[in-house]
């Protein structure tokens, strides 16, 4: 299936959104897992705090869409999940398969929960994303009404992931999605298992939530199909959307 490009985006802002995105997450890793003195963590703290001085010459407000987002696309280049822009990102890799959607993710200490494993909150942040991508895969639409987890066992950190999704209910406005999280070498055998509900806002509370949106030179933007979902790859293999060639 092809990849709808969405609007024109500059392609060297790109590069360089990606490449901050990945120098900061190799930062944050590095930052919790150095054993260095204090004098030189002083010395990084001050020129963390330069860099971030630089990056906030020119800063947009909430309701205004980054340069290199376009909803309809589905590109959202500082997604928390699957953003390649994001330093929270591990990134998570979605891509469509039969019957649904699949994931691939190893997560570093960044997101330690007990120690050596992965935080239970990131496992539901996580399957929020999967689940809602597996939405677009079905052609539906919606926000996360309610979504249920049962943690059937610990998720290790530094291990590669395998995340699966389907959509099990589609009731119009409403539709029901599962999924799970499982070592890769094992995907049949869950280590988190999860449920949720999405639900497409009416048009007055679409208005409400978005109707101040707009795109990175101030047009109004509002998204026509409110979620958080990002791009998916093809099913027959690694293609990655145009953004992140």
């Amino acid at each position: 299936m092809e990849h709808d490009a969405g609007a024109p985006f500059d392609p060297e802002l790109m590069a360089a959104v990606g490449g901050l995105g990945s120098a900061l997450r190799e930062l944050v890793d590095a930052a919790v897992r150095t054993t260095v003195g204090a004098a030189e963590l002083r010395a990084a703290t001050d020129a963390v705090r330069a860099v971030s001085g630089r990056l906030a010459t020119a800063q947009r407000p909430p309701t205004q869409l980054p340069a290199l987002d376009d909803v309809r696309a589905f590109r959202r280049v500082y997604n928390p999940v699957s953003g390649v822009g994001s330093a929270l990102a591990p990134p998570l890799v979605l891509r469509r398969a039969e019957g649904g959607v699949l994931g691939d993710v190893s997560l570093g200490s960044a997101y330690e929960g007990p120690p050596g494993y992965v935080h239970g909150g990131v496992s539901a942040l996580l399957m929020d994303q999967l689940l809602g991508a597996a939405t677009i895969s079905a052609g539906l639409w919606g926000m996360t009404a309610r979504l249920e987890l049962d943690y059937r066992r610990p998720v290790p950190l530094r291990t590669p992931l395998r995340l699966t999704a389907r959509v099990v209910e589609d009731a119009g406005r409403r539709s029901v999605v599962t999924g799970t999280v499982a070592l890769a070498d094992e995907p049949g055998r869950p280590l988190v298992e999860g449920r949720g509900v999405f639900v497409m806002p009416r048009p007055e509370l679409q208005e409400a939530y978005f109707g101040a949106v707009t795109d990175a030179s101030g047009r109004p933007s509002p998204p026509g199909r409110p979620t958080d979902a990002t791009a998916l790859r093809d099913e027959q293999g690694p293609e990655a959307p145009p953004w992140e060639r």
